[in-house]
């Protein structure tokens, strides 16, 4: 019978136990083991594979499970580790669905689940003598998790509580597994409140993982560091892996192999169309493909985007918006060629370090740009878009910066390759309108228009521009792959008189022959501006 493809389901024993398919990952709990590391931080992008390797470490080592039936056959059975298996008391929280809109909901959705785990060992330590200090503690914040009205200094507390309960317990110090850690902050940021959140929350870290003699070993996993100033300025212990490290860098994705050993199970190829939308990743120069989006195709059979938005989606935009002319500078070159050289910082969140290294980092930590050419002498890296699927969430940032909507944006689009100039003029018009002074670099809104047509046309034609932005024009040449569909040239130009200028734009471009090299029909286009106000003329030429 073939095997269920576990769309959605991200829980270790319930896909081993569902006869799903499993990519085996378990060598992850080896290296676990190997490194040794007290508290490791692992950031990865949303949507793969972090939560279901947590919990497949959560139900190898957890001693009140007997868990040898669900990794039979793995990897992780035949090695020296194997005997580690239900050998240790387990703390598994996962913060990705924390939310709130104040700061005293939001800790109440962190209590929420700490409250699971206190919970879950109810049972086991309800024979204890629960007069002795620890336990006696224990059951003290247990009750206040459940009534609802434990403090903060309980709550900032109740980790560090409930580790020691446990090694006390057991004999054995517990590990604490701690999936999508920064969550609560990137909530908290975008709610406004991050800084008064963040006092709370480092307590509740730092308490169980700094000079915690209880603790055997911690793994957290999220997006990005957040900075070491703020959460992390006592958690010196601290081992980060980003997606340039050498450490775990298998077993977050799906490398090329398990991909089309995964496709060709289901019936399907690893074909040029499939590597152009899905592959593109780089993990320590591992080839590796968002398993979400792999899933998806072989459930559903259709090339097409299954990327789900997060938080994260929210976050870029936000930041984009926000952000400093050389970024936005730098961002435009991106979007035209699909690479670019930039200082990138992994280390902290752009949230709480708003500078445009940290900026890179967060493109590079969310999935949004993958890291093709390292310099770490220079701090220069590559950064590209890896695949045609994050090519559709760059649209929706191009449909922000230039505040039109993606539907907006397309039809303008698809008016101009059609040639309807009336339908294409009257959204363009809107966009400068919407757009503030044309002094604002970031929001020039011809500049905008050309990144647009960019980053949504890059398939259909063979896109060159030279950008003069001190004189306020962008020559922008679209020479179509498709001979039915004419080749597309603008000019641009800036000045008073918009009427005398939009011809100017037009004779320039026959003047200087811009559609040499191109056969066939070619529209021309000349626009002018004058701050908000523009002009247009167009003209289909036969070359």
């Amino acid at each position: 019978m073939e095997k269920i493809l576990p769309i959605g389901k991200d829980d270790f024993r319930m896909i081993r136990e569902s006869s799903n398919y499993y990519v085996d990952k378990s060598l992850m709990i080896r290296d676990f083991i190997r490194y040794g590391n007290l508290v490791t931080l692992i950031t990865r992008p949303r949507r793969f594979g972090k939560t279901l390797n947590m919990t497949m470490l959560r139900d190898f080592f957890d001693i009140t499970q007997n868990s040898r039936e669900i990794f039979s056959g793995l990897a992780i059975m035949v090695t020296e580790y194997a005997d580690a298996i239900n050998s240790a008391p387990v703390i598994s929280l996962s913060l990705k669905g924390c939310i709130g809109n104040d700061i005293e909901a939001l800790k109440r959705s962190v209590a929420t689940e700490v409250q699971k785990e206190f919970v879950r060992y109810e049972t086991i330590l309800k024979e204890v003598d629960k007069e002795k200090h620890t336990y006696r503690s224990y059951f003290r914040v247990l009750k206040a998790l459940e009534d609802k009205t434990i403090d903060e200094e309980d709550l900032k507390n109740s980790l560090a509580c409930l580790l020691e309960v446990l090694h006390t317990f057991y004999g054995v110090r517990p590990i604490l597994l701690i999936d999508e850690y920064d969550n609560p902050i990137i909530e908290a940021h975008q709610k406004k409140f991050r800084e008064e959140f963040t006092g709370f929350y480092a307590a509740f870290l730092t308490m169980a993982l700094k000079g915690n003699p209880h603790l055997g070993q911690a793994l957290l996993t999220g997006i990005q560091r957040v900075a070491k100033e703020s959460i992390f300025s006592k958690l010196n212990n601290i081992v980060v892996y980003n997606v340039l490290s050498r450490h775990y860098s298998p077993y977050f994705g799906l490398t090329a192999d398990e991909t089309e050993t995964l496709l060709n199970y289901y019936n399907l190829e690893l074909n040029n169309d499939v590597k152009a939308r899905y592959d593109g990743y780089l993990f320590f120069g591992i080839e590796m493909y968002n398993p979400w989006s792999i899933l998806g195709y072989a459930n559903e059979r259709v090339l097409k985007n299954y990327w789900l938005k997060t938080s994260t989606n929210a976050l870029v935009k936000e930041s984009v918006l926000a952000a400093n002319y050389d970024f936005h500078r730098t961002f435009e070159k991106l979007i035209k060629n699909n690479q670019v050289d930039v200082r990138l910082n992994l280390e902290a969140s752009f949230a709480e370090l708003p500078r445009t290294d940290t900026l890179w980092g967060l493109f590079v930590n969310a999935g949004y740009l993958t890291v093709s050419h390292q310099d770490y002498e220079l701090n220069n890296f590559t950064v590209c878009i890896p695949n045609k699927e994050i090519k559709t969430e760059f649209q929706e940032i191009v449909s922000a910066y230039t505040k039109l909507s993606s539907d907006m944006l397309q039809e303008m689009l698809i008016a101009l390759m059609n040639g309807n100039m009336d339908a294409f003029f009257s959204v363009y018009r809107e966009l400068v309108l919407e757009s503030t002074s044309y002094h604002d670099a970031k929001e020039n809104a011809y500049h905008m228009l050309m990144l647009g047509m960019v980053m949504n046309l890059r398939d259909l034609y063979k896109i060159t521009s030279n950008v003069e932005s001190g004189h306020g024009r962008s020559d922008v040449i679209m020479e179509s792959k498709d001979v039915k569909r004419p080749h597309i040239i603008l000019e641009f130009k800036q000045g008073e008189d918009v009427e005398k200028l939009k011809q100017e734009a037009l004779c320039q471009i026959k003047e200087k022959k811009y559609y040499a090299g191109l056969s066939g029909r070619v529209l021309c286009v000349g626009i002018a501006h004058n701050k908000k106000r523009c002009e247009l003329v167009h003209e289909l030429v036969e070359v």
